[in-house]
């Protein structure tokens, strides 16, 4: 969205809340570090700050929840929900997958070998 007109008049160096709030919201779309922000942005790390400051005082948390009331109440509704759904097929097969393998935490693959067959030794060999 274009900056607003009284923004770009008053010439202020300080990034427009609305370009903040877009480029958080570019980010999470699209998956991206802070740093690969493109240029049409305001500088990374000021959005960061930005995002950080609203992280820490609760408004990420808090501003979809308001949304969603007055969304809801705009609609004609109670503003908070009086019933939820639980998807059984999401239960069940969390359930059936198998469990992550200890010996490869990190890739939580079941098909990863935890022993490999070891080699015939000479010594192994000639006892026998």
């Amino acid at each position: 969205m274009p900056v607003p007109g009284w923004r770009a008049a008053a010439g202020s160096r300080r990034a427009c809340p609305r370009q903040m709030v877009d480029a958080v919201r570019y980010l999470v779309a699209g998956g991206i570090t802070w740093r690969a922000m493109p240029a049409d942005f305001p500088a990374w790390d000021r959005v960061y700050a930005f995002f950080r400051r609203w992280w820490d005082k609760g408004l990420t948390v808090e501003l979809p929840d308001r949304s969603r009331e007055r969304v809801r109440q705009a609609a004609g509704r109670d503003a908070e929900p009086t019933a939820g759904i639980i998807d059984a097929q999401s239960v069940k097969a969390a359930a059936s997958m198998p469990a992550a393998n200890s010996s490869n935490p990190a890739t939580g693959s079941c098909c990863t070998p935890t022993a490999s067959p070891r080699p015939a030794t000479p010594a192994a060999a000639s006892s026998a």
